[in-house]
């Protein structure tokens, strides 16, 4: 079995005070594709990097499978890690590259042979074996990368943002293939990204970090209809989640009008004394059609989709908000439109906690 379980583990670079993991808690179980995500700075790459052992606890514990291998070597962990930089040989051809682990640890030619073919059909590189990495486009390099991984038959495998190199398109194309493979393989995958779309599209569960700091943990459409905290809302989601200061929990307005939520909405708030923040996705906000007034900003038009940016004027402010909508849509920037809410709404208190949600309406 290969679980991964971080204990309290928590690393602090010298020079600050500030760890950049801090007393992390994390199961991932066997065979699982987790994936750590959050902005730059957030600590994902120092939490991985602490599990490969190439950065040292300062305090907790670093578990793989029933062993506890905080102060293992590297070597030892039986990890295989998969970088952004490809870290390629060139001099070698893509059979060398993918095979050079294998041969470092002495496994016999005939073996390392069969292992290597095995693994470029796996990755539909058997027609590339004998190219050199500068003759490869930037996703076979990628895939000789994860070959190289997999050929060692790790515990393990470890990916800090693999696809960060490639282009759009690729992007999307090779980080299906990734979860496909992985699927396929069943070995537990702790995979680190800054893109919260990648996340969601790839991983069993996703856990959400910042400045250190776990925020949530869970499956993708979890995080999606029930994040933890404002940041969790605001971060997962394209667009992201329209977040609204609407005042105290008595009198809740968005520009001019009242807002009303259902019977679980007032449970949720109980005594109403604190100050409240409301948001809505992006296909909860409706336009042309509601008792806000608000003035488009630019409409992005991406043919099966329409996304229309608006400011509303609130509490003295211009407010951006984001509508997702169904083309055809006739606005274009600078024009007066109506605005209502139709959906799922969320409910934060004055420390960005999640309270509930409700059904939302502005009257």
């Amino acid at each position: 079995m290969s679980e991964v379980r971080y204990v309290e583990a928590s690393r602090t670079y010298e020079g600050t005070d500030t760890p950049a993991v801090d007393t992390l808690s994390l199961d991932i179980e066997d065979g699982e594709l987790l994936v750590l995500v959050g902005p730059s700075g957030s600590g994902k790459s120092t939490a991985l990097r602490m599990l490969a052992g190439l950065e040292p606890l300062d305090a907790g514990e670093v578990h793989i499978g029933d062993r506890d291998v905080s102060n293992v070597r590297p070597r030892d962990r039986d990890i295989a890690m998969v970088f952004q930089n490809y870290a390629l040989y060139p001099q070698l051809n893509v059979a060398e590259n993918i095979g050079f682990a294998l041969k470092q640890h002495g496994v016999p030619k005939e073996e390392r042979a069969a292992r290597v073919r095995e693994t470029a059909r796996t990755l539909d590189l058997e027609p590339y074996l004998d190219r050199k990495p500068k003759h490869l486009s930037g996703g076979q390099r990628q895939r000789v990368a994860m070959g190289r991984a997999i050929v060692r038959q790790p515990a393990v495998y470890l990916m800090d943002e693999p696809l960060s190199n490639l282009d759009a398109k690729l992007r999307v194309q090779t980080r299906a293939e990734v979860a496909e493979l992985q699927a396929r393989l069943g070995v537990t995958t702790v995979y680190v990204t800054h893109d919260q779309v990648e996340a969601m599209t790839m991983g069993d569960r996703v856990a959400v970090l910042r400045d250190g700091v776990l925020q949530q943990c869970d499956v993708p459409s979890t995080l999606y209809h029930e994040p933890v905290n404002l940041f969790v809302a605001g971060f997962i989601g394209s667009p992201a989640m329209n977040l609204v200061d609407v005042g105290d929990g008595r009198t809740m307005r968005i520009g001019d009008s009242a807002l009303a939520l259902d019977g679980s909405g007032g449970a949720a708030l109980g005594n109403g004394s604190g100050r409240v923040t409301v948001g809505f996705r992006p296909e909860a906000l409706r336009v042309g059609d509601g008792p806000l007034s608000g003035e488009i900003r630019t409409v992005e038009d991406l043919g099966s989709e329409m996304f229309v940016h608006v400011a509303l004027d609130h509490r003295g402010e211009r407010l951006p908000l984001v509508s997702k909508m169904s083309p055809p849509f006739e606005g274009a920037t600078g024009d007066r439109v109506t605005l209502q809410i139709s959906g799922t709404t969320h409910l934060f208190d004055s420390d960005g906690l999640r309270m509930g949600s409700a059904t939302a309406t502005l009257r």
